[in-house]
């Protein structure tokens, strides 16, 4: 029952980083600045909290795994709907970290590959994401109103800086338009 409990902890604290992963990644990408020096410290403190809340996912996948309070399967890690537990669930889960493991791997190995390819790839995180929160949700926070809750808050801050990402004018805003008519 101990590993059971420790999926949860890791899985809930695990949802949490990535979605601060996500919001530092929003406040980084499209070329917002954050003043001299904020965004190295930004661009620091997302890849550190990137980097540990890949270890709180390793410890929430090897724990649901090593478990036999419920069956998930070493498959179930890696290939969608072949899980023994929340079939459904559990492969929302399964998607995310495989999106995770290509954002990972790719972010590892950006000095060797292209910047195009590394940024689609890393762009898939915009449905790894949503995919986890769902999983989070639908499996994981049961009928516990403080996971349900700490949940919620993180698909409603996502969310937010989604929204935020996609609807903010740029500082240069006026410019980027006349750019896109054609007219410079």
């Amino acid at each position: 029952m101990i590993l059971w409990y420790l999926s949860r902890a890791t899985g809930v604290a695990a949802l949490v980083l990535f979605t601060l992963v996500l919001v530092l990644g929003m406040l980084l990408s499209g070329q917002r600045r954050l003043g001299p020096g904020g965004q190295a410290v930004a661009m620091g403190v997302h890849r550190s909290l990137a980097l540990g809340s890949t270890v709180f996912l390793v410890v929430h996948v090897l724990s649901a795994v090593l478990d036999d309070y419920v069956h998930v399967g070493w498959v179930a890690t890696v290939l969608p709907f072949t899980s023994g537990y929340e079939r459904t669930w559990t492969a929302f889960g399964t998607v995310a970290l495989d999106i995770a493991l290509a954002v990972l791997a790719t972010s590892l190995l950006r000095d060797r590959i292209t910047r195009r390819t590394w940024r689609w790839v890393h762009l898939t995180s915009y449905a790894c994401w949503p995919l986890a929160v769902v999983h989070s949700y639908a499996s994981g926070t049961a009928d516990e109103p403080l996971l349900r809750g700490i949940t919620v808050g993180c698909a409603l801050l996502g969310v937010a800086c989604v929204g935020w990402r996609v609807f903010a004018p740029h500082s240069d805003a006026a410019r980027r338009r006349i750019a896109r008519r054609g007219w410079v």
